[in-house]
């Protein structure tokens, strides 16, 4: 597989195709993962022959890099809008934390173009019970809920379906993170989600295309009236992934080469 990773303005950043002459998407992994997340989605024969260039690029305080000073949403995702600049961007793909990173930069102004939303969470209710438990633990507990998570990985990652030997290269990913960094970056993602009681009107009313995909066995997922207005939007296309849990872009990467596809051809229109 191609593309190292390396550092670029403060983020860990891997270029797959650096060569290619399509256009150059920006993939956000999601909380605790990290670049190699995209390493299925980068493999998948429609993508590599599309000559699109890919720039995955992993948050900042996750899979071990440095933490930002400020790890609000709203700083990371101008962070990743001048990465987007950077490598002129014309797609960002973003995976459950990483999607609302995406999100974030539409709503802010910062990224006008296609988005490919992989189980975003628009509210607290949204998000996974397990993390939502281990912020309210890190309160009296400190980092010990995510070190209790880290050291869980293995289990957690038993019911992905991919092949073994791609699953233990995922869990030590995984297991690369720093407890305390977690706990930091976790309790300012669900403030901001508290901050704004739900992302969905913002998201329409920034007005960029968005596809908005959850796994058919996703434990992330979408409150009613959320449901109801993105549906409604005109600008928003939801999706159900079969066959997938939370990791789709290694459970069904192909289903989600289909949807950046899908974005690209809109960019170009």
């Amino acid at each position: 597989m191609d593309g190292q990773e390396r550092q670029h303005a403060g983020w860990t950043v891997r270029e797959y195709d650096a060569g290619a002459s399509g256009p150059a998407v920006l993939l956000l992994p999601g909380g605790m993962c990290t670049t190699g997340f995209y390493d299925d989605l980068a493999a998948q024969p429609l993508v590599r022959a599309s000559s699109l260039r890919l720039v995955a690029a992993t948050l900042p305080g996750h899979g071990g890099t440095a933490p930002l000073t400020d790890a609000g949403v709203e700083n990371v995702a101008r962070r990743a809008s001048g990465l987007a600049r950077d490598f002129d961007c014309r797609v960002v793909v973003g995976h459950s934390m990483g999607a609302n990173v995406a999100i974030e930069m539409a709503r802010l102004d910062e990224f006008r173009g296609p988005l490919v939303l992989l189980s975003p969470s628009f509210s607290r209710d949204d998000e996974s019970r397990f993390l939502r438990a281990a912020d309210r633990l890190a309160g009296p507990l400190g980092s010990l809920p995510y070190r209790a998570m880290l050291r869980m990985v293995g289990v957690m990652m038993k019911q992905l379906k991919v092949t073994a030997a791609r699953k233990a290269e995922l869990t030590a990913e995984m297991r690369r993170n720093d407890p305390g960094s977690l706990r930091e970056a976790v309790r300012a993602y669900l403030e901001y989600l508290d901050a704004h009681g739900t992302l969905a009107p913002g998201l329409c009313e920034s007005g960029v295309p968005a596809w908005v995909a959850f796994g058919a066995r996703d434990d992330v997922g979408l409150r009613d009236d959320e449901r109801a207005l993105l549906a409604a939007c005109p600008t928003v296309e939801l999706v159900e992934i079969a066959d997938a849990g939370h990791m789709t872009l290694n459970e069904q990467p192909r289903s989600v080469a289909d949807l950046v596809l899908q974005a690209v051809r809109s960019a170009d229109g």
